[in-house]
């Protein structure tokens, strides 16, 4: 059998893989609505809403009657931004044993980027205070100028950087947007369930229910396969 190159590279996403975000973002988009005196939602909802950048989950907590207005959009967004960045960290905290795993894998020598939709400024500061003992190769949000995920830009931006392969790398995420990014950047892809996205919405994909099991699955690529 013809052997495969070795795990070098992880990309994980960070809202709902990394870390929890949901109790935070839902509070900023409420303190937004509220200043409008709009309907304010519930957490199960801004889950269904979260992923493809902060702009479009704004939009989505608005009344379909007001989506199309984007001077209001901007506004809502202005004040959600404002009062997420000063309480970026109320509720947020890494899923159990995330930063320990993370350190085990950098100790083997694995690379690791994270990748998300998030506004740069927050995919900054919650990596910074969550993980500051990990050295990684990126940190991108969404910045201007670049295209959200699912594109494969992203992908093809990390890989650059760390000088590496398609075939070296996996990535690590809680929805279909993250698979959708890992098979258009042409890298593996591993779906957690724990996060913002069903087990049934995931289907499909090579998935995980523990961290444990994403332990296992990562530590699995870390050899090349041999002959068989």
């Amino acid at each position: 059998m013809k052997k495969e190159k070795q795990l070098k590279l992880v990309l994980w996403d960070l809202d709902g893989t990394l870390i929890n975000t949901i109790e935070d973002l839902g509070a900023a988009v409420n303190h937004a609505l509220q200043k409008r005196s709009l309907p304010l939602h519930g957490l199960d909802e801004y889950t269904r809403m979260v992923g493809h950048g902060v702009r479009n989950l704004v939009t989505q907590a608005l009344p379909a009657a007001l989506q199309a207005d984007e001077t209001l959009i901007d506004s809502v967004l202005a004040d959600f931004r404002a009062y997420y960045c000063a309480h970026i960290d109320d509720y947020t905290r890494p899923y159990p044993g995330m930063p320990e795993l993370l350190t085990r894998l950098q100790a083997r020598g694995i690379k690791m980027a994270v990748a998300s939709n998030k506004f740069q400024e927050g995919t900054e500061q919650l990596v910074g205070k969550f993980f500051p003992d990990i050295d990684f190769v990126a940190v991108l949000g969404n910045r201007p100028g670049y295209p959200l995920k699912p594109s494969p830009e992203i992908v093809q931006d990390v890989l650059s950087r760390a000088g590496l392969a398609p075939e070296e790398a996996v990535m690590v995420g809680d929805s279909p947007t993250d698979m959708q990014t890992a098979a258009n950047g042409g890298i593996a892809a591993i779906a957690v369930t724990w996060g913002y996205r069903s087990a049934a919405q995931l289907s499909g994909n090579r998935t995980v229910n523990s961290l444990e099991e994403l332990q296992e699955a990562l530590e699995c690529s870390l050899s090349p396969l041999g002959e068989q």
